[in-house]
């Protein structure tokens, strides 16, 4: 069976942040995913994931002025030091939570830049965020979001990923797999997890239209909780979506579409 992660950005938002690993674990979770921890202390939420007896699967860079619309910053050459301020961010609470992967999102192309210089950007960044974080044994993920959420963003497609991946040629540099976000953008949900698995280190699941739960839409989950059972993926899948009601109400897809 696969493995869930309560996204804690995402679910029980019916109550505060700080609140919610209790939540998760009540309702059967053993292990959590956020945003951001940047707003709270390391040792309290530390005092929480060990209190619920939760493991810490992800957490995002800083991504800048979130509130404003940034999303990123990592493909914008006007950024470069507060990118490396972030990195430094992150790693110190990604040690002292104990988390093994991290997020690094690309950000939105700033105007006017010409594509190349995104790109190479983006790739100076990705080696330095990855060289940072090897020696703390942590990966570094980077994860295709559909533009129509979010518009402008550097990195949509599944296979843009893959080539960006590739050369960076940094040996904990991986690929997070948004199911959500690659059925809208290009579908082929099966076919490209099973040609790129070794590559895929973190999935998160959501349902569409909507980003609601598993199975309340057009994603055959069903299917895609078997495959990825079949080809013995160890990872854990985020559960990133918006529950149609309150949380506990919409969780019983993990039993009705596991079993």
């Amino acid at each position: 069976m696969p493995k869930f992660a309560a996204n804690l950005s995402m679910l029980y938002t019916e109550a505060p942040f700080l609140e919610r690993f209790a939540l998760a674990r009540h309702a059967g979770f053993d292990a959590v995913e956020f945003l951001f921890p940047y707003p709270y202390d390391a040792a309290q939420i530390a005092e929480l994931l060990r209190q619920y007896q939760l493991k810490l699967v992800l957490f995002n860079l800083p991504a800048g002025d979130w509130n404003n619309g940034d999303r990123g910053m990592a493909c914008d050459p006007a950024r470069i030091e507060e990118f490396r301020a972030s990195v430094a961010s992150a790693l110190q609470y990604a040690t002292a939570l104990g988390v093994s992967q991290v997020h690094c999102m690309a950000g939105k192309v700033p105007p006017n830049l010409a594509p190349e210089l995104a790109r190479a950007t983006y790739l100076d960044n990705l080696r330095y965020a990855a060289a940072q974080f090897q020696p703390a044994g942590i990966n570094v993920l980077i994860e295709p979001i559909n533009h129509y959420d979010m518009p402008g963003y550097f990195l949509n497609r599944s296979s843009q990923a893959l080539e960006v991946i590739k050369q960076a040629a940094c040996p904990n540099l991986f690929l997070q797999y948004d199911i959500y976000h690659m059925q809208r953008m290009e579908g082929e949900l099966s076919n490209t997890i099973k040609a790129n698995l070794p590559l895929i280190k973190h999935m998160q699941i959501a349902d569409t239209p909507g980003r609601h739960e598993p199975g309340t839409g057009e994603i055959n989950y069903r299917h895609l909780f078997a495959l990825i059972d079949q080809l013995g993926y160890d990872g854990w899948l985020g559960c990133e979506y918006i529950p149609s009601a309150d949380t506990n109400t919409g969780l019983g897809w993990r039993q009705a579409l596991t079993t």
